[in-house]
């Protein structure tokens, strides 16, 4: 699978800012974007510059893309999901991401990093409605309550994430009074997705 297997260091040295793709690391003082805020590369510091019109949009739905850990083509489909619908499209696109189950389980604070979250999913330790499901990009709907197995809640590093990682409940999920569960009580909106993403930059790229 065309998957980046590379540093994901190297991704948000790119985009000048944090994507908090490696977990706790991302918020001390040995994360590389503290330390050589500029992208990756013999040539980094030049492209500093103000870039094109057209730039900035593929800055824009790179930054959505690698921080929700989607293919391209993947991104491109819930894009025509996202233009077909009668909600603004920009807003639908980052719901659609925001209900991806492996974002699900991070929010959820059982991962430290989405990635995390995503294996998770696929070694089957996340349950819908009781049911097994190892699909990452599984869309999860209004009432579907997901949980851990229980092998995962007897796990080291799930247990410390839930201990550790300072990482309020999103206001559309209710939490388990055990936190080894939530509840989609209602879709996401705007102002509950916290990442900084102009997806206005994005649809004005794909509208091309």
């Amino acid at each position: 699978m065309a998957r980046y297997t590379g540093p994901v260091c190297r991704l948000c040295r790119r985009e000048k800012m944090k994507l908090f793709l490696k977990g706790a690391k991302c918020d001390t003082a040995k994360c590389p974007v503290e330390r050589r805020p500029y992208p990756p590369g013999e040539h980094g510091r030049d492209r500093m510059r103000q870039g094109s019109e057209y730039m900035a949009q593929l800055r824009e739905k790179q930054k959505a893309r690698r921080t929700y850990g989607v293919l391209e083509t993947q991104f491109a489909n819930l894009y025509r999901d996202a233009n077909r619908s009668s909600a603004i499209t920009g807003e639908e696109l980052l719901r659609m991401l925001e209900l991806r189950l492996d974002n699900v389980a991070y929010r959820a604070a059982w991962s430290s990093s989405r990635a995390q979250a995503r294996q998770l999913v696929q070694h089957g330790h996340v349950r819908v409605n009781g049911r097994r499901v190892t699909i990452p990009s599984y869309r999860v709907r209004k009432n579907d309550h997901i949980t851990l197995s229980d092998a995962a809640r007897e796990m080291i590093v799930v247990r410390h994430n839930l201990d550790t990682l300072d990482r309020p409940a999103r206001p559309w999920l209710e939490v388990d009074e055990d936190r080894f569960g939530v509840k989609v009580i209602s879709l996401p909106l705007r102002e509950h997705i916290d990442v900084q993403v102009r997806e206005q930059l994005v649809v004005e790229l794909y509208s091309k």
